[in-house]
């Protein structure tokens, strides 16, 4: 009984976790908090020094020579975690989801490659900007770092790719925050555009900021990489050979010299994406399900310490203006929305593609500003990009700054977005409940509603519906507001005669009964009586 008991809490602790773990609100939330605690503790005189020691401390795996410190294992270790989620996302969006269709995913894949297009041209522009003039350094073709020091434009140049990538986590987050009345059609825009920056931040880490070693560790991936597709496509999955084979798939992968958490990817992708085996729900699906938790509660927050917890000796107004933190902050806030939109509208007005029904060009804008948030592989680029550290913690911290920037924006686009599309809708409704109180799909509805010819159901309509009912018949409101007057005139005199019933004055008692029933018989009548006929009628019971 006890064990059933225990069991029974268990399992339901564990659903609590996954309802927050599949909550883009709660676990963006949590991250943002682990990358502001791993600011702050590295930078707090009393708690910098043990975080330090904490994230230099090497680990290693026995018998083998990878060895790592805490701060790498959660980049390089725990953050596969997230991008075997991503694999198992992207095949089940390739299989049949958004990107099953590539006609019907075209302006948003199209978008996607916009959206990392012109990052890296702005922030070649910004950086050669201070290079061509030496702004810092004195010298042109060099230019001087938060901290003082020079570097040549050709090592800053490499962080072309940091400001690249979109956090598909934070994007969503803010638009659940701010965006609850938008239609699904926009966040499914922004999901399919995030999927497939996701795969082209991939394809971009694997590409140039991988070191290649020996080509029979590639031949080790390849092999790790059918094992897994087999075992996984069996009637009963052997979890403990499966995750025997994702261990060593990353090993191979780190020796091979490319960057070990796109083993995660690789793995994902060849997971199942449809139902075999008679059973009702993918398992890309499932799994992806089950390790959502991992990533977003574990993996992603502890990143998100260690990937921020970058000291700085001093921190002042001269970092705003180091050409990386420049550089970043404006391809991420700028040049990701610039390459979205301009994409977007080639893509419908020159290419012929179509958006989504009812949506238009200027409605993708403040999504496209919530593309700007980087964060997660971001920082990845950042610490592959610059070996320099002062560089790398610059990039960060620049990503950082960008990634605040760029949500509070779209927070408030998406916000103000918000609100018209809720306006629209509770004019539509009001429209339907005028049509079908007057049994006439054709009926002009502003002509209904300045005769007032046909009386509506104002229970039935939601309060925004309600309230667009006032504000475009203003004759309405105006009477309400009249015999509202009219009734607060009429308390205030039946309190007046309550006092003089107290002082024992026979006429103001009867005075006060007349009152009394004028007003429950006002009532009575609702507001269908004119204020004319409510004066007439006033004076009547005064003077009986």
């Amino acid at each position: 009984m006890k064990l059933e008991q225990t069991r029974a809490k268990t399992m339901q602790w564990w659903a609590g976790v996954q309802r927050i773990a599949h909550s883009d609100t709660i676990s963006g939330l949590i991250m943002l908090g682990f990358a502001l605690a791993g600011l702050l503790l590295a930078n707090i005189p009393f708690t910098a020094h043990i975080f330090e020691t904490i994230a230099e401390t090497q680990l290693g795996i026995p018998g083998t020579n990878i060895v790592l410190p805490i701060g790498h294992w959660a980049q390089d270790g725990l953050l596969t975690i997230f991008f075997l989620v991503v694999g198992l996302d992207l095949k089940q969006e390739l299989t049949t989801g958004s990107l099953a269709n590539p006609r019907a995913a075209a302006v948003p894949m199209a978008c996607a490659v916009g959206g990392m297009a012109v990052p890296p041209v702005l922030f070649i522009i910004v950086t050669a900007t201070f290079s061509l003039f030496g702004i810092g350094a004195g010298v042109a073709g060099y230019e001087a770092v938060a901290t003082g020091q020079v570097h040549a434009f050709q090592e800053i140049a490499q962080g072309w790719a940091v400001p690249t990538a979109t956090d598909i986590a934070f994007s969503l987050t803010v638009l659940a925050l701010f965006a609850k009345a938008l239609p699904g059609s926009i966040r499914a825009f922004l999901m399919t555009l995030a999927t497939v920056d996701d795969l082209l931040a991939v394809i971009v880490i694997a590409v140039f900021f991988s070191n290649l070693n020996a080509w029979y560790w590639f031949v080790g991936v390849i092999v790790c990489a059918l094992v897994w597709s087999v075992l996984v496509k069996r009637r009963k999955v052997p979890w403990i050979l499966v995750g025997i084979v994702g261990i060593l798939a990353w090993v191979m992968m780190f020796e091979a010299g490319v960057h070990p958490t796109l083993a995660g990817v690789l793995v994902g992708l060849l997971t199942p994406a449809r139902e075999i085996h008679g059973e009702h729900s993918p398992r890309a699906e499932r799994y992806k399900d089950k390790l959502q938790p991992f990533s977003a509660l574990l993996a992603l927050p502890l990143f998100a310490l260690f990937a921020t917890g970058v000291h700085f000796e001093t921190v002042s107004w001269t970092m705003f203006i180091s050409p990386v933190v420049l550089g970043i902050i404006v391809a991420l806030v700028l040049g990701k929305p610039i390459g979205i939109m301009i994409t977007a509208w080639i893509s419908t007005h020159v290419a012929g593609l179509k958006l989504a029904k009812g949506l238009r060009v200027r409605d993708l804008f403040p999504a496209a500003c919530a593309c700007g948030i980087g964060f997660t592989v971001s920082f990845l680029i950042a610490t592959l990009a610059y070996k320099d550290p002062e560089l790398s913690a610059e990039a960060r911290f620049g990503v950082l700054v960008a990634s605040l920037l760029a949500a509070a924006i779209s927070g408030v686009l998406l916000h103000r977005q918000s609100q018209r599309f809720a306006l629209a809708a509770a004019d539509r409704e009001l429209d339907d409940a005028i049509r079908q109180a007057a049994g006439d799909d054709n009926i002009d509805v502003e002509e209904v509603l300045a005769d007032g010819s046909v009386t509506i159901n104002m229970e039935a309509l939601s309060p925004l519906a309600v309230a667009r009912y006032h504000a475009r018949h203003p004759q309405a409101q105006q009477a309400e507001h009249s015999i509202q007057q009219s009734n607060d005139d009429a308390e205030s005199q039946s309190n007046s005669a309550d006092v003089d019933t107290v002082h024992g004055t026979s006429q103001n008692i009867q005075r006060n009964v007349t009152t009394r029933k004028f007003w429950k018989r006002k009532r009575a009548l609702g507001r269908q009586v004119s204020e004319e006929e409510l004066r007439r009628r006033r004076r009547k019971y005064r003077h009986q």
